[in-house]
């Protein structure tokens, strides 16, 4: 487990919404310990997708913070694409979940689950 030294770029932040939701979730799943985590996959219909789960443990060199009472979750891999990323929990006519506001994407695909960087790299793969 890395500890993520603060620079003037927060690694990831979570809003007040996001994390208080993501307290219900893991009440409810019986992990009061747990963490959410957040990471990012090859694929998508951009190159990129985002997935996030509960984490009863971490690894070794995961990256840990902890934000409104919530521990986060970060493999070194998927901190390169999450730098300064905003998680929230949006609830709407259209859709309600989390969501991810990343200032490394240059492109996303419509269902916001998916990226492409400025390097371009990924492979896109066909969407939802």
């Amino acid at each position: 487990m890395t500890d993520f030294v603060q620079t003037d770029t927060p690694l990831v932040t979570i809003t007040e919404k996001a994390a208080a939701k993501a307290k219900a979730l893991l009440e409810s799943r019986q992990l009061p310990e747990g963490a959410l985590r957040v990471f990012v996959a090859g694929g998508g219909c951009s190159g990129y997708q985002y997935g996030m789960a509960l984490a009863r443990t971490t690894e070794e060199d995961d990256i840990v913070l902890e934000q409104h009472g919530v521990r986060i979750v970060i493999d070194p891999e998927s901190a390169v694409y999450l730098k300064g990323a905003e998680i929230d929990y949006v609830e709407d006519v259209m859709k309600s979940g989390f969501s991810i506001f990343n200032p490394n994407a240059v492109r996303s695909c419509a269902c916001g689950s998916s990226f492409q960087t400025a390097d371009g790299s990924g492979t896109p793969r066909p969407c939802c």
